[in-house]
């Protein structure tokens, strides 16, 4: 696995049907994310197939900086689809993309992708934003990082600004922004590592930050595909 300091993400979450299934994997494979990573400023990009009730894919590409997402060159390539992609996004149902800043990075980096993703996607009520996020900062993430089976955890805050610029093919599939400002994603290296007795009772420790959270979802998915930037 690669190195590198990623701070902006693009993090798409889609319904595809089954018959759609294959040709939306082709394209995304073949044409779309070598598309994508070409991009002056992007990292990497990688797309997770969701468990049991997730979306059925969970796509994100991390930047340099959330400014490469509102780029010349990446709005260039949203507004000038390919033939294949404007067919390939007619596909995509139940949409959610957003644009994310990071805000914490705690743990280690695996030596090959991780082969698992936990995502909780969640708000934090009002008037305490400034407290829990330092708290999960100082205390909540590395006490994650630390269990068995846990890679590595980051902390996104959303950018509503970028997140809602309109785009050509924000046209075609509809959708835009979650309600959920906040996004943890958890690599990890087993399936079910956050339903983990070691897991919940470390959740119990830290009770009073995750009282705080409103808006909850989580979902846990597996890699299916990964392509890095040409160096």
């Amino acid at each position: 696995m690669k190195s590198y300091d990623a701070k902006g993400m693009m993090a798409f979450w889609t319904d595809i049907d089954a018959e759609n299934l294959l040709e939306v994997q082709k394209w995304h494979n073949c044409e779309h994310m070598t598309e994508r990573v070409r991009i002056p400023g992007f990292i990497v990009g990688r797309r997770y197939r969701g468990i049991d009730d997730a979306p059925t894919f969970f796509i994100s590409y991390e930047t340099r900086d959330t400014d490469v997402l509102q780029s010349d060159a990446y709005l260039q390539a949203l507004n000038n689809s390919t033939p294949w992609t404007k067919r390939a996004l007619t596909f995509f149902k139940n949409n959610i993309r957003n644009i994310y800043a990071r805000a914490a990075l705690t743990g280690t980096t695996p030596a090959t992708e991780a082969p698992f993703n936990y995502v909780l996607r969640f708000n934090i009520a009002a008037g305490s934003e400034v407290q829990m996020l330092n708290r999960m900062k100082v205390d909540y993430l590395p006490a994650i990082a630390a269990l068995p089976d846990v890679y590595c955890c980051r902390l996104y805050e959303f950018d509503e600004k970028i997140s809602n610029i309109k785009t050509g093919e924000r046209e075609i599939y509809g959708g835009g922004p979650g309600r959920q400002k906040y996004l943890l994603v958890v690599e990890t290296a087993s399936q079910y590592a956050s339903k983990a007795d070691d897991w919940q009772q470390m959740n119990a420790k830290y009770s009073d930050v995750l009282s705080h959270f409103s808006d909850r979802y989580e979902e846990h998915s597996f890699l299916e595909f990964v392509m890095y930037a040409p160096d």
